[in-house]
């Protein structure tokens, strides 16, 4: 059964990498080219999930095959997104660079965060067009908008930090935490009430 926690503050996202401070070490597998990002992509997606999920007790362990496997899966099932957006956004240039610019901006800032949270979650190809689920975010704009605001002060926060070495992990595994967040609150929360389709798979 998926619990679904209220709204994280801003203090516990801080402290969230660093209840289990020595899984932050496994940021160094970034310096082993391609095998160690797909490891390290994989591993992203499943503590995004655990935030969906609202659980904040720390980060989990690291399977290196394992997250090797999800993190190359996933990274084919997002071409044909990325294909579509950059023939979307390229044709845009064509006709209208400031258009373009300003579009990208607003897409990036506002839309593309849930899709992707959405492809993390379900894992499918389809999962990154769904663009239904954008409901969630404008029929709840002011939750969105403050979930959005956090993850950049949080994202500023361990920028500063990088210089105390612990800030460049702690952004990586926080990178998504007030939208993750979000997303369980109302997009989670509405398919497990609804029961219209399997609940997703448990990762």
């Amino acid at each position: 059964m998926i619990t679904i926690t209220d709204k994280i503050e801003f203090i516990e996202a801080f402290k969230y990498p660093f209840k289990e401070p020595k899984r932050l070490l496994y940021i160094l597998w970034i310096f082993l080219p391609i095998i160690g990002w797909f490891a390290l992509s994989g591993y992203f997606v499943r503590i995004v999930n655990e935030q969906i999920k609202g659980k904040y007790a720390g980060l989990p362990k690291l399977y290196f095959m394992e997250d090797l496997k999800l993190g190359f899966m996933m990274f084919l099932k997002a071409l044909p997104f990325a294909l579509v957006y950059g023939i979307f956004i390229g044709a845009m240039l064509y006709f209208n660079e400031e258009l373009a610019y300003i579009l990208n901006l607003l897409l990036s800032f506002f839309v593309l965060p849930l899709l992707a949270l959405n492809f993390y979650r379900k894992q499918t190809i389809e999962s990154y067009f769904e663009l239904s689920i954008l409901k969630h975010a404008f029929g709840n704009f002011g939750a969105y908008l403050l979930a959005i605001i956090k993850q950049y002060a949080l994202f500023f926060v361990f920028l500063i930090l990088c210089f105390l070495l612990v800030g460049f992990p702690a952004l990586y595994v926080t990178n998504s935490i007030f939208l993750a967040n979000f997303y369980g609150r109302y997009v989670e929360k509405e398919a497990l009430r609804t029961r219209d389709e399997k609940p997703y798979e448990v990762i």
